[in-house]
C-alpha cells in the first residue's frame, strides 16, 4: 500500500504529463518561424515617424534586413474573424485562458476542444484516484495505523478501476488489516489472549439448614459402631473395656452447611473438551461437598472462623465424534460425573464422580427412537506403594475395581410422552473384606496383609465382619488382650440395576415425571455373610443375621426439574419411596442424607423447590427413615436450601 508523500508525488506526476501533452501544440506553434502579427485584427498603414530625442547610451547600428522580409503581412479581409471557444467568460480561469488563446488565433476552436476533452479526463483520474486513496486511508484509520509498503516496481498504472474492482480491494485489504490486527493485537490491545475464548467458567453456591431428628426408641445400647472412624484410624482392640467408636442415634442435631464449587469448561478443538470444577468438602467424602460452619470436624479443618479447604472435585478430558455417521461416540478419561443412568439416589449420591475411563455409543434409529451402549472400568482403590510402611517384606496389593456397562433405549410413546430405561449391571472386584494370615499384632501399628481390603470410606448399613486372623498366644493372653482389629464388608457385589423415567410433557413448559429403579446384588450369600456377620442382627443385634440384597425406588416429580430453572417462578415438587436393605448397594456411595446417608432403610421423601431470579432458587425437603434390619433406628431430616448459580 502507497503512503500519502507516494500518492501525491503520483499524482503530481500524471498532471504535469497531461499538461504537456496538452500543450505541445502550442509550443509547436511558437516554435515555427513566423512574422510579427499586429496587436489589432485591423492593419492601418504605418504612421511618419515622429523625432525622438537622441539616445543616451551608446548608438546601436541596426542590423540591415531584405525590405521584403520585414514587409507586414496583411490579412485576409475576406478570411472571418476568430470565433470564441465560449460565448460568456467562465468563473474557471483555464478555460478564460484557453478561451482568449483560441480568439488570438494561437489555438483552432479544435485544438482547444481536444485540450479541453483531455484535461477533463485527466481530472476524472484525478478523482477517482482521490477517492480511492480516501477509502484506503479510512479502512487503515479504522483498524490502527498501518506501517508502510514500498511500492512493487513492476507494478502498472491504471487509468480507470471499476467499482466493483474497487470495492474487492477494499474486502481484501480490509481482511488482511483484521489478520493482522488479531496477529499482532495492535488493533485491540486490551482485548484477551485467543486461548481465553475457549474457556467457559461456571460455579454455584449452596447455604443449608439442616436437622437430624431422632426417634426415642431408637437403640443406644452401642449396637451401631462407626466402621468408618474405626478403618481410617488405628485398629480397634475389641478385647478392651471401652466402646468402640460409636455413631449418634439419640440426640438431635442441627447444622448450618456451605457448599461452593467453581469450574471451568475447556474446548481443545477437534473434538476433544476437557474439565476441571473445585469443591469445598469437610473432609474427602466422595459423597458430600459440604462443610459445616464453625465445626472442625474429622478432618481438623473449620472452627473459630479458620479457614476451609477446597478439593480437586473434577478433572477429565472427554473426546465426542461421529462414527461413519451411525453414531455418536462419546469417551471419558480421569474424574468426571457418573455418567450411568440412574433414576434416584439409592446407589450413586449425586455428589460421586467416578475415577477411570467411560465409553459410550450411542446412535438415533429415527427421530423417535433412539439406542445407547455404554461401559467402563474404575478403579476404587489402589495399595500403597510401600505396603505394608513398618514392615521389611511387603504385601500382596489388594487393590479394587469397579467394571460397569449400560444399554439404554429413549423412545416417544406419543409426541408429549417421551420415555428413558437402562438396564446396567456392575461388578466389583476385591470389594470384600478378606481374612489375614494367622498373626500377632503387638501394637496397633503391626500390620496384617489383608488390611487393605476393609473400605476406606463408608456410611452406614452394610455388613461387615472382622478380617484380621490373631492367633492367640502368651503375648495376647491367649486371646484376652491386644486384640487390634479392622472390618471389612461380609458380601461381595455385583449388581443388576434397571433405571427408568416416563416424562410427560403435555402441560409444558411443566412437565410430570413418572421415576423408577430396581437394583439386585446377585452376589449376595445370606449363610456366608451370616456366619460372619458382626452387625444387622434382630433381637437387639444378637440375633439372627437380618441383612437383604434389594433395593428399589418409586417417586413422581411435577414441574421442572431443578436445573432447569431459568427465570423467577419455576417451581417443581416432587414425592418418592425408597427401599434399601442393608447390602443391596455399597453405602459408601450411596445418598448421604436420607437418613443420615447409607443402606438398610426404607422411607418417603418430599420436597419442593423455587426459582427467585434466573439464577437462584430455595428448596425445602423432608425425609423420613426407618431401618429395615437389625436393632431399630428411626432418622427424620429436615433441610432448606439457598442456591445460588454462575
Amino acid at each position: 500500500m502507497l503512503n500519502n508523500s507516494q500518492v501525491w508525488r503520483r499524482q503530481f506526476a500524471c498532471f504535469t504529463a497531461s499538461l504537456c501533452a496538452a500543450m505541445q501544440p502550442v509550443l509547436m506553434h511558437a516554435q515555427e518561424p513566423a512574422l510579427p502579427l499586429p496587436l489589432l485584427a485591423e492593419n492601418a498603414a504605418p504612421a511618419p515617424a515622429a523625432a525622438s530625442p537622441a539616445p543616451s547610451g551608446p548608438v546601436t547600428t541596426p542590423i540591415s534586413v531584405d525590405p521584403a522580409a520585414t514587409a507586414p503581412v496583411l490579412p485576409d479581409p475576406n478570411a472571418p474573424a476568430p470565433q470564441p471557444l465560449l460565448a460568456t467568460p467562465s468563473q474557471n480561469v483555464t478555460l478564460n485562458l484557453i478561451n482568449r488563446l483560441v480568439q488570438k488565433g494561437v489555438l483552432s476552436q479544435a485544438e482547444a476542444a481536444d485540450l479541453i476533452q483531455g484535461a477533463e479526463a485527466d481530472a476524472t483520474f484525478a478523482k477517482a484516484q482521490a477517492q480511492a486513496l480516501a477509502d484506503t486511508q479510512a479502512a487503515v484509520m479504522a483498524q490502527g495505523t498501518m506501517p508502510p509498503v514500498e511500492p512493487d516496481p513492476d507494478e502498472v498504472r491504471v487509468t480507470y478501476i471499476p467499482e466493483s474492482v474497487k470495492a474487492e480491494i477494499r474486502d481484501q485489504l480490509r481482511a488482511e488489516v483484521f489478520a493482522q490486527a488479531r496477529e499482532q493485537k495492535w488493533a485491540a490491545p486490551n482485548s484477551a489472549p485467543e486461548w481465553t475464548q475457549r474457556i467457559r467458567m461456571f460455579g454455584d453456591i449452596r447455604m443449608r439448614y439442616d436437622q437430624y431428628m431422632f426417634a426415642d426408641s431408637n437403640n443406644n445400647t452401642g449396637v451401631f459402631p462407626n466402621f468408618n472412624a474405626i478403618n481410617t484410624g488405628a485398629p480397634f482392640d475389641v478385647s478392651g473395656a471401652v466402646f468402640s467408636p460409636q455413631l449418634n442415634v439419640d440426640q438431635n442435631r442441627e447444622r448450618t452447611r456451605l457448599r461452593t464449587r467453581i469450574g471451568f469448561d475447556i474446548d481443545l478443538e477437534d473434538g476433544f473438551t476437557a474439565g476441571i470444577r473445585m469443591a469445598t468438602g469437610a473432609n474427602n467424602s466422595p459423597v458430600s461437598t459440604n462443610q459445616t460452619l464453625g465445626s472442625a470436624g474429622a478432618g481438623g479443618q473449620g472452627g473459630n472462623f479458620s479457614k476451609y479447604e477446597l478439593w480437586l472435585d473434577r478433572a477429565f478430558i472427554k473426546y465426542e465424534a461421529s462414527l461413519l455417521e451411525y453414531a455418536n461416540v462419546t469417551v471419558l478419561l480421569g474424574r468426571f460425573d457418573n455418567p450411568f443412568m440412574t433414576s434416584s439416589q439409592i446407589m450413586w449420591d449425586e455428589d460421586v464422580g467416578l475415577d477411570g475411563i467411560y465409553l459410550k455409543v450411542d446412535r438415533a434409529w429415527t427421530r423417535s427412537f433412539k439406542t445407547f451402549l455404554s461401559g467402563g472400568a474404575f478403579p476404587v482403590f489402589n495399595s500403597d506403594f510401600n505396603y505394608a510402611s513398618n514392615s521389611p517384606t511387603k504385601f500382596q496389593s489388594q487393590s479394587k475395581y469397579l467394571m460397569a456397562a449400560q444399554f439404554g433405549v429413549e423412545f416417544k410413546i406419543t409426541k408429549d410422552i417421551d420415555v428413558k430405561m437402562g438396564l446396567a449391571y456392575y461388578q466389583w472386584d476385591n470389594i470384600e473384606g478378606r481374612l489375614s494370615d494367622p498373626f500377632v499384632p503387638l501394637n496397633t501399628s503391626t500390620a496384617g496383609n489383608t488390611d487393605d481390603t476393609r473400605p476406606l470410606f463408608a456410611q452406614k448399613g452394610n455388613t461387615y465382619r472382622p478380617i484380621r486372623n490373631i492367633t492367640p498366644t502368651a503375648l495376647n493372653g491367649f486371646g484376652t488382650t491386644n486384640q487390634f482389629q479392622y472390618f471389612g464388608l461380609a458380601s461381595q457385589f455385583r449388581q443388576i440395576a434397571w433405571s427408568g423415567r416416563v416424562d410427560f410433557n403435555h402441560f409444558e413448559p411443566v412437565q410430570v415425571s413418572l421415576l423408577g429403579e430396581y437394583i439386585k446384588n446377585m452376589a449376595f450369600d445370606r449363610n456366608a455373610i451370616g456366619s460372619v456377620a458382626i452387625n444387622n442382627r434382630g433381637g437387639g443385634g444378637a440375633g439372627a443375621f437380618d441383612g437383604g440384597d434389594t433395593a428399589w425406588y418409586m417417586g413422581v416429580n411435577v414441574g421442572k426439574s431443578i436445573p432447569a430453572f431459568d427465570k423467577r417462578g419455576d417451581w417443581a415438587v416432587g414425592l418418592g419411596y425408597r427401599h434399601v436393605e442393608s447390602d443391596a448397594v455399597v453405602d459408601g456411595f450411596t445418598d448421604s442424607v436420607f437418613g443420615g446417608g447409607g443402606t438398610n432403610m426404607e422411607g418417603y421423601t418430599l420436597n419442593a423447590a423455587m426459582a427467585l431470579s434466573k439464577r437462584t432458587f430455595m428448596r425445602l425437603a423432608y425425609m423420613s427413615a426407618t431401618q429395615i434390619g437389625g436393632p431399630p433406628l428411626q432418622t427424620d431430616v429436615f433441610l432448606i436450601d439457598f442456591m445460588a448459580k454462575f
